[in-house]
């Protein structure tokens, strides 16, 4: 196959400065939001005080947990953790608690036993008639603290995205209660999920919500604690706060966007959709998120271990990716999601310079030597980045770009090793 012969343009290395308050003392703040949401008069001495534990990895999760089993045993209660984490694990008792292990949440270290079950109760219907279960631990508890993220979801944007409500209907639901949701895609995350937790919060004994929020480097920038009157509300401010806290590409329009890897080590899509502006379901959009006409993925991310989700969202790539996918984790991964799109098999080329011609190609831009293009290594690592020479003339004729955004060298040929990659 040959390939279009097309100038390729100088590239200039930036750093971006990314605003990243965080709590330095994150223990004494959890202790004193829960003193201040009444903790201790909710709880009466020897009460059953069930806690839960996701599957995601927030920043120091087994102290944050240790943090609250301690304030609940200080009140005079017995805590519990309870895996919540939907279908995680592979949907079984096992693997939600491998899970559990792998972030560093055992007994040993928050202090508690953790009771592990994908038996749930249904506690009532929607008004659709879907049925709404709850994890029967939980259940049998008198009292739970949810506690949880509150983040940009990757899938879908709304008032509620990531945060308390979804862990209480998708997380507590175990197996059944994700299925429920994911099958109605976009009307389950948008109206079922506060719909269904409004239920769970009037059928189910919670009586504390503890909300996470974390800053651009995963570190603990916000905790605060919610009585379940106040959790919607105050979920929807803090899911503000998480977005303004995100990472992000600084500029609007793109031509073509080089990712140096993919993985679900840097997010749980391969990819971060808020990053790339780019969603699975029709409709969704951030308008915060920049617009970018072709996306080049280059390689898979050594930790990802071949799982390849998120690929679908490229529109090029490389015969290296392409090698090392693991198929099996990868429509695993996406069937369970319900987004069998996500494991889609882009283009591919046999080098980093043919994929990036191939991108440029087809982009629509006519003067390919002036095109808009963004090099990053992943989308978790925003810091240092590698933009075009327009873009580079862009930030030199911006003081508002330049506030956020230092020039650390003059516009360069793109260098490529003796196979075609990209220089590292």
């Amino acid at each position: 196959m040959s390939f279009p012969k097309i100038e390729l343009p100088k590239m200039a290395e930036i750093h971006q400065k990314i605003p990243a308050p965080k709590l330095d003392d994150f223990v004494s703040e959890i202790r004193k939001e829960l003193k201040n949401a009444g903790l201790a008069s909710k709880i009466r001495a020897g009460a059953e005080i069930a806690i839960t534990a996701g599957s995601r990895g927030i920043a120091h999760y087994p102290e944050i947990l240790a943090t609250v089993v301690e304030e609940v045993k200080k009140a005079g209660g017995n805590p519990f953790l309870i895996p919540a984490m939907g279908s995680h694990g592979g949907a079984s008792t096992e693997g939600q608690l491998t899970i559990l292990k792998e972030l560093g949440v055992t007994a040993e270290t928050v202090g508690a036993p953790i009771r592990a079950t994908m038996e749930v109760n249904l506690i009532g219907k929607l008004s659709n008639g879907s049925p709404v279960y709850v994890d029967r631990n939980a259940l049998k508890a008198d009292g739970i603290i949810v506690v949880g993220r509150v983040k940009p979801h990757t899938d879908f944007k709304g008032e509620i995205e990531s945060g308390l409500m979804k862990m209480m209907v998708i997380g507590l639901g175990k197996q059944k209660g994700a299925e429920m949701i994911h099958r109605y895609k976009s009307e389950g995350y948008h109206k079922l999920i506060p719909e269904a937790a409004r239920l769970i919060m009037k059928k189910a004994p919670i009586i504390l919500g503890l909300a996470i929020v974390e800053n651009a480097y995963h570190e603990i920038a916000i905790v605060k604690a919610l009585e379940p009157e106040n959790i919607e509300r105050e979920e929807k401010e803090l899911l503000k706060k998480a977005k303004a806290l995100l990472a992000r590409i600084p500029f609007k329009d793109i031509d073509v966007l080089i990712i140096d890897e993919i993985g679900k080590n840097i997010s749980g899509a391969g990819m971060d959709t808020n990053v790339v502006g780019r969603f699975w379901l029709p409709g969704e959009v951030d308008p915060l998120s920049p617009n970018i006409r072709s996306i080049v993925v280059l390689d898979l991310s050594e930790e990802t271990h071949g799982n390849a989700i998120g690929m679908g969202l490229a529109d090029v790539t490389t015969q290296r990716l392409v090698s090392k996918i693991d198929y099996q984790a990868t429509f695993v991964n996406a069937l369970t999601s319900g987004h069998p799109i996500c494991a889609k098999t882009p283009v591919f080329m046999p080098t980093d310079r043919d994929a990036i011609t191939i991108a440029l190609h087809t982009c629509g831009v006519i003067d390919t030597g002036k095109a808009k293009v963004v090099r990053i290594k992943n989308t978790m690592q925003l810091e240092r980045m590698w933009i075009s020479e327009t873009l580079y003339e862009e930030v030199k004729a911006s003081p508002e770009l330049q506030k956020t955004l230092t020039i650390i060298d003059e516009p360069r040929e793109m260098q490529f090793d003796v196979l075609g990659n990209l220089a590292r």
